[in-house]
Formats: C-alpha cells, sequence, structure tokens
C-alpha cells in the first residue's frame, strides 16, 4: 500500500521539486506512508540508489543533484513490520531497479527476498531472456495463478534507457490507480496527480506501459 514515482526527462532537471510534490502525495494519502521512502536517478550513465527510514516529508531532498531520469517510493509497511532500510525500495540488482505497490495474499513462489516486493522483482527477472517486457507478462501470469488473492500488484521495472510501468488491481481503484503525465519532453509516473504542466491520465488497470 505504498506510493510511487517515476520521472524521465530528455533534459536533465532538478530532483527537488518532483520530490517534494511527492513527500505532499505520500504525506497526505489515507494510508499512512511513514514508514521510510527511497529513490534511484541516473547520473554517469549507471543507478544510485538512497534509502532512509525516515518519511520522506522529513529527510532532506535537495540533496539530490541533476537527474534526467528518477524513481521514487514511500513504504507503507504491512501491519507496522519489517521497518528496516534494507527493506526500503527501489530495490536493484545493479542493472534494473523496481517499485512496488500492492497487496498479495497466500502467495506460493520459492523466491529469495527479504520481503514480498523483493521476492516478486527477483521472481520476475528469473523470466528475463533479454526482454523485460515479455519478463514481466510471465511472472505477474505465474504470480497471479500461485496467489491465493491479488488485491494489487503495481509496479516499476527499469533500466537505464526505458522503465515498464504495470498496472494490475481488483479493488480501490482510486487508490490503487496510477496517474500518468505526459508533455512530449518528459513524462512522470505517480500514484497521485500532483501540478504539472500537461493533463494527467489514467494508466490502464492491466496493461503495460512502457517509458522511454
Amino acid at each position: 500500500m505504498c506510493r510511487l514515482l517515476l520521472v524521465k526527462s530528455k533534459a536533465p532537471f532538478e530532483p527537488q521539486e518532483h520530490l517534494s510534490y511527492f513527500a505532499d502525495v505520500a504525506r497526505g494519502s489515507k494510508v499512512y506512508q511513514g514508514h521510510g521512502w527511497g529513490c534511484a536517478w541516473i547520473s554517469d550513465g549507471r543507478w544510485h540508489l538512497y534509502r532512509s527510514v525516515r518519511p520522506i516529508w522529513e529527510d532532506d531532498l535537495i540533496r539530490f543533484g541533476p537527474t534526467h531520469f528518477l524513481i521514487a517510493h514511500a513504504r507503507s509497511a504491512f501491519r507496522d513490520e519489517g521497518i528496516d532500510v534494507t527493506n526500503n525500495m527501489p530495490f536493484s540488482d545493479g542493472t534494473h531497479v523496481f517499485v512496488f505497490n500492492g497487496e498479495l495474499r497466500g502467495v506460493r513462489i520459492r523466491e529469495e527476498g527479504r520481503i514480498g516486493a523483493e521476492k516478486i522483482f527477483n521472481f520476475i527477472r528469473r523470466f528475463d531472456r533479454g526482454d523485460m517486457g515479455a519478463a514481466i507478462l510471465r511472472g505477474v501470469g505465474a504470480i497471479e495463478a500461485r496467489s491465493a488473492s491479488v488485491r494489487a500488484m503495481n509496479f516499476i521495472v527499469a533500466d537505464s534507457d526505458r522503465a515498464y510501468v504495470s498496472s494490475r488491481f481488483t479493488d480501490d481503484p482510486e487508490y490503487f490507480t496510477l496517474r500518468m503525465n505526459r508533455n512530449g519532453r518528459r513524462v512522470i509516473v505517480c500514484s497521485e496527480e500532483y501540478p504539472a504542466s500537461a493533463p494527467w491520465t489514467p494508466v490502464r488497470n492491466g496493461s503495460i506501459e512502457v517509458v522511454r
């Protein structure tokens, strides 16, 4: 039950503005999002990670330099358990970064990971043969088939060039619908709308959007 953000631009931008809006989104959420947060950004051609157990609205958001690709995650820990920086997203394998928001019950997969979201990331990676989009389709299908219930399974997987935004939910569309904002040179995906120059549109439930 977390909050997600992606910003990808053809021109470098300062992350602080978007992170400040995202902090407002997290602080105003109907589900508490103060169990820590994290972000990943591209600099010098590679991903850099920052994670903290502080609520994003209490952290220093001016510490990050210009980038053209930013992903962030604000965490709501299940039953207020496992509040540890190692459980915070984004998760990364060095090539991809991953953020997740969802609620699944009775998931029967054997996979390494400290929490369910990390297990899902590692499980999907098993299907990657050079086409992450195909891996997501196969991985999500397998997870759904091996779960007692899937209330929501929204996530973003990104490499240094593109991001895959996967949206899937069966309940509470107001909360779980991801929103997208495109202006030609920049794409924003967020769990909720915030001030931006272009109109926001919903990411269709059951779809995978590719952001290049």
